[in-house]
């Protein structure tokens, strides 16, 4: 009885708001991403110096020695035949993402990451590395010092780690050498992907577009794809359409879903989540078993032992827990919810109830697990 009240007041407290609460609108570069118009992603294979002590072991690590032999070899110096076991290089995966309409000179941020034995990256600096893209072409070369994020300390006897010390970021540490071709300005028609199809939400975009520019320009031609004829804008460039175009505010239309986090009792729902007319019951049953055994003694002067005699206490207790006798139709999953924090139901047994009130079909909404 005091959860449906807490319901009722929940739900009319819910409706009385929800009369001055406005939908909100986001803008079309939020929530589309333009054909053509992405990043490349760019890797490659470096040395890592002046480590204090924390690098490979070189005979666990054979690439590293390889990959130091070729560096000095290039710089002029003669190796061949020297046997090395220095312990400050590490041999490093090094990666960044080449940003889209990036030119010559430019920098970037790139990402370095230890792939043998070595135990921390701090103070490192990274030899000039060239990345390359997908298709084998050098794009960029990073070089610089690195900034890892995370401690290591050792002694004799112990050791401590905290964060990633085998990984760190270099900012601004690729320059770009090679750029990227894309002749945005000879595209006569561009296609906006949704990040998330949703028909109602491209009918939303291709109508707004079409409003802002007086024509039809926008056409939607399936859930995650709307399609804009440049050349009907009539803009100076298809930059400056495009520039338009992301500007404008469309209220996007979201699933229903919940996402629940089972290891920290996490629960995120949207505003659309609703349930059906159900009636929940949710308690403790807890079986309890003692074992307390008497030793009987024999009487004194008696030829006899002591004799142990069992003894157990067997109970079950069961907590009354929470009877939902009856939800309203069409309630919010929030107003419920809300209800269960107010009764002190944990998140662990809210989760439960979540899942047994989806499995019999009164939860419509997606329901995610994680």
């Amino acid at each position: 009885m005091r959860l449906g009240f807490l319901i009722k007041a929940f739900l009319v407290f819910t409706l009385c708001f929800s009369g001055l609460a406005q939908a909100s609108s986001v803008r079309i570069k939020d929530l589309v991403e333009f054909d053509g118009v992405r990043g490349n992603d760019l890797v490659g294979y470096g040395l890592v110096v002046g480590l204090n002590g924390t690098g490979d072991g070189l005979r666990n690590s054979p690439f590293t020695e390889e990959i130091m032999s070729t560096i000095l070899e290039r710089l002029g110096v003669n190796v061949t035949g020297e046997q090395f076991r220095p312990k400050n290089v590490a041999a490093v995966l090094v990666t960044a993402s080449l940003p889209p309409f990036a030119r010559a000179g430019s920098t970037i941020d790139v990402t370095v990451s230890a792939i043998g034995d070595a135990n921390s990256l701090l103070g490192g600096t990274l030899i000039m590395t060239p990345l390359n893209a997908a298709d084998g072409q050098i794009y960029a070369v990073a070089q610089g010092t690195i900034i890892a994020g995370g401690v290591a300390a050792e002694g004799d006897a112990a050791a401590v780690v905290q964060g990633v010390p085998t990984a760190g970021t270099i900012p601004s540490g690729a320059r770009v050498e090679r750029e990227v071709d894309f002749a945005l300005g000879s595209l006569e028609q561009i296609r906006l992907a949704l990040r998330e199809p949703d028909f109602t939400t491209a009918e939303r975009i291709e109508r707004a577009i079409n409003r802002a520019f007086g024509r039809r320009v926008a056409e939607m031609e399936d859930s995650g794809t709307v399609s804009v004829d440049i050349s009907r804008t009539r803009q100076r460039s298809t930059a400056h359409a495009l520039s338009r175009i992301e500007n404008i505010a469309v209220e996007p239309q979201r699933k229903a879903r919940v996402v629940v986090d089972q290891r920290s009792g996490t629960i995120v729902m949207g505003e659309d989540v609703r349930i059906s007319r159900v009636a929940v019951s949710q308690g403790n049953l807890t079986l309890r078993i003692e074992e307390a055994p008497i030793a009987v003694q024999p009487n004194p002067f008696a030829d006899g032992e002591t004799v142990v005699v069992p003894r157990t206490n067997v109970g079950i207790d069961e907590d009354p827990g929470i009877n939902l006798a009856e939800v309203p139709e069409g309630t919010s999953l929030s107003e419920v919810v809300a209800g269960l924090n107010a009764l002190g139901v944990s998140p662990r047994d809210m989760i439960d109830i979540l899942k047994t009130i989806k499995a019999a079909g009164a939860l419509h909404a997606e329901f995610i697990v994680r």
